[in-house]
């Protein structure tokens, strides 16, 4: 990132971004603590279960494993801030179709906060880019050329 401020935002994102897998992660290991096999068959967590055990294993709910492919990147400053916002109100989404299917407040509660932390990111990036749009809109000594795409 072009700026010190810009990176310590990414920075501070990014090390949020780790709990939340480390929460989604821990709510999906209570859930399925104790559960018989019967029981994790019939809610569909089997073929995890084969591969895993009761391992928590990064995937989408359509049981893909998590891939870097995820991670959009184009080495623009803009477009990649831009793709960040974008992934953000994606994760929100996200957020907001689990807790309209969950029924339990032990997981509704925990679901809403990391919504509301992704509403934050959003905002975050925001002013990401406005710090990196300024920067590049400047005059300075050490100017860096903007790329083709941004003249």
């Amino acid at each position: 990132m072009v700026t010190p401020q810009a990176r310590a935002i990414l920075n501070d994102i990014g090390t949020e971004e780790l709990a939340h897998l480390e929460m989604v992660g821990s709510i999906v290991r209570q859930l399925i603590e104790g559960a018989s096999i019967d029981e994790m068959q019939k809610a569909g967590f089997d073929a995890s279960y084969a591969d895993h055990g009761r391992g928590i294993y990064p995937m989408s709910a359509a049981g893909n494993p998590f891939t870097a492919a995820y991670i959009q990147s184009k080495g623009d400053p803009i477009t990649d801030l831009y793709e960040n916002m974008a992934a953000e109100q994606k994760a929100r989404s996200t957020y907001e179709y689990l807790i309209n299917m969950a029924d339990d407040p032990d997981v509704i509660e925990p679901l809403r906060f990391l919504r509301e932390r992704e509403v934050v990111h959003f905002q975050r990036f925001g002013e990401a880019l406005r710090i990196v749009q300024d920067y590049l809109d400047s005059p300075k000594l050490h100017h860096i050329p903007k790329p083709e795409c941004m003249k």
